[in-house]
């Protein structure tokens, strides 16, 4: 006999022979001695009673957190686990106090009720039911015990070993609430022998969880609408417990917003409609939608939002290409890089905006039919051109950083993406620079004139060197209108001659019109022609201002010949007026 069997302690220990008494035998007679009182069935009758084998009718009394409470006659009530009872009623627990329900009748709790299942219990009364149990792979019941090393200890009409990791318990202390409850098992080894017998509940469960889950998948419909309880949050999205069987809802479908993150819709145990957007059945697979249930916030954002509006939104995202605006929840429009800016130079857009910022934004295109709206950043701002042309006029002095330096010339900001220009001849009067570096570096603030507006270009043409003082300058500083002042004729034109005054400071003559007709009557008489009435009078009023009036053709011609202005002549001059702005000088023949 086996000194470590509890059987041992509740029998004789006289030796009895083989005859006399079995194994069996002892076996029934233990199990007689722990399942008293209750010993009869409901009917009265010699059948199966607390401990027995089948399932009787009891009646609902009263269902509380700690369990349902079931009368099940002769004056014997039992209490029966939510779960139990939850998964009797197809997962819904719908009882009252009044409703029959069928129970089989295990042993007795602490507290003296009877301890229900809905599962009809079998208990094997000797080896051979333990034999056939276990060739039968038959679902049993048994009472745990007590944890022991490696596992738990099973009364199943035998001392039975449950290991820990077929226990079905998570951990250590799942595993140790077990102690005391009965639970459903199969045998898994079997040596009579040896009385050894292991036995095994997670692969009962695991079945049991699984027929569940098929009958629950099988009843799903795709586009169907149903609550769950959200059992676990991922980075991806979450994982829905739709009644035995779970759906993923990908974070992409929790709701139209967009970089919103699982943890932000949901957490672990919310109750959540959601409706089943695909069922791939031969993977087992449910994709499940949340923000499906809502107002698709595009057909609502298409009706508002119109071309030419202007509209204010968030900077969601950057792209090498541009920015995605966020206009409403859920809704996005995209400024393209070239209507970032006005300027003609390449920028990237995360140069211009950033992600998180605010931005008034010109609506310039909508296509329902793509779900694309169409952005402008710069119009929105307004074209600055228009304003420099205004600021800058041709002639206004500009004072302005230089930010680049090239072969041909420099450039300055002018504010609001305007470039200044400074071409390499126009910086400086000294002489001939063969580089713009000589002069100018990146940093240096200069002065400048505006000399040009280029519209194309949306360029402002500047010049340094209008600014040097010159010759002509210093000129026009030491001289008054009025003065009498020498020069030599260097260029002649039909109304007006060029005198240069000094080294770099010229003058222009205007040729009167009085000397001009005199000059062409005195050609015409010399070639024998005859001079028209205002030829004739014109010629009369030079000579008499030159006091030739009077004298013969040939001291008239003296005269006109002697007022005229010929290149290289050097002749005294008086000035008439002077234009500093302009560096100008006009002369006439003294």
């Amino acid at each position: 006999m086996n000194p470590s069997n509890p059987i041992d302690s509740n029998i004789d220990e006289t030796p009895a022979t083989p005859a006399e008494e079995s194994f069996a035998d002892i076996l029934s007679e233990f199990e007689r001695e722990h399942s008293q009182p209750a010993s009869h069935s409901r009917s009265g009758g010699g059948g199966e009673g607390e401990s027995g084998g089948g399932s009787i009718e009891g009646t609902v009394i009263s269902v509380s957190p700690a369990g349902v409470f079931v009368d099940i006659g002769r004056k014997l009530e039992g209490i029966l686990p939510l779960e139990a009872a939850k998964n009797a009623m197809g997962g819904q627990l719908n009882l009252k106090a009044g409703d029959p329900i069928k129970v089989s009748v295990g042993g007795r709790d602490e507290n003296g009720y009877c301890q229900l299942s809905t599962f009809k219990i079998v208990l094997p009364k000797d080896w051979s039911g333990l034999e056939k149990a276990f060739a039968d792979k038959a679902t049993i019941t048994g009472t745990v015990e007590e944890a022991i090393k490696g596992g738990l200890r099973v009364d199943v009409g035998a001392r039975a070993f449950l290991p820990a990791s077929r226990s079905g318990a998570r951990d250590q202390a799942e595993m140790e609430k077990l102690i005391g409850q009965q639970i459903e098992c199969r045998i898994t080894k079997l040596d009579v022998a040896k009385e050894d017998v292991v036995v095994d509940r997670r692969g009962l469960l695991e079945e049991r969880a699984n027929a569940a889950k098929a009958e629950a998948f099988g009843s799903l419909v795709e586009g169907s609408v149903m609550e769950g309880t959200v059992r676990s949050v991922m980075e991806f999205g979450a994982f829905v417990d739709l009644g035995g069987v779970d759906g993923l809802v990908h974070v992409t479908e929790m709701t139209w917003e967009r970089g919103v993150k699982p943890g932000d819709v949901v957490k672990s145990g919310d109750r959540v409609q959601v409706k089943i957007v695909k069922i791939d059945r031969e993977k087992r697979k449910i994709a499940l939608g949340m923000k499906q249930l809502q107002p698709d916030p595009w057909t609502v954002a298409l009706s508002e939002i119109q071309a030419g509006q202007r509209i204010r939104g968030k900077v969601v995202r950057l792209t090498d290409f541009g920015a995605f605006v966020e206009l409403r929840p859920g809704v996005e429009g995209m400024i393209h890089v070239s209507e970032m800016t006005w300027t003609k130079k390449q920028k990237r857009p995360q140069d211009i905006v950033k992600v998180g910022e605010v931005v008034e934004v010109d609506v310039i295109g909508v296509k329902p039919e793509d779900k694309r709206i169409g952005l402008s950043l710069k119009q929105a701002l307004g074209d600055p051109w228009a304003e420099a042309k205004q600021k800058y006029p041709k002639g206004s002095i500009v004072e302005a950083a230089i930010t680049s330096v090239a072969n041909f010339g420099a450039f300055v900001d002018l504010g609001n993406d305007i470039e200044g220009m400074i071409h390499v001849g126009d910086i400086t009067n000294e002489k001939r620079l063969e580089h713009p570096k000589e002069k100018l570096a990146v940093g240096q603030v200069i002065k400048a004139q505006v000399t040009e507006l280029d519209d194309d270009r949306r360029r402002v043409r500047l010049s340094m060197k209008t600014l040097e003082p010159t010759s002509a300058d210093e000129y026009i500083a030491e001289h008054k209108v009025g003065d009498e002042v020498t020069g030599r004729v260097i260029e002649t034109h039909p109304n007006s001659a060029k005198v240069e005054l000094a080294e770099g400071v010229k003058g222009v003559c205007r040729v009167k019109v009085e000397e001009k007709t005199a000059a062409a009557s005195e050609s015409k008489s010399s070639g024998g022609g005859s001079a028209d009435v205002s030829s004739l009078s014109a010629m009369l009023s030079a000579k008499w201002k030159s006091g030739s009036v009077g004298g013969g053709g040939a001291s008239s011609s003296a005269a006109v010949n002697e007022n005229a202005l010929r290149q290289g002549q050097v002749r005294k001059f008086r000035i008439v007026a002077l234009h500093p702005e302009k560096k100008q000088i006009e002369l006439e023949i003294t």
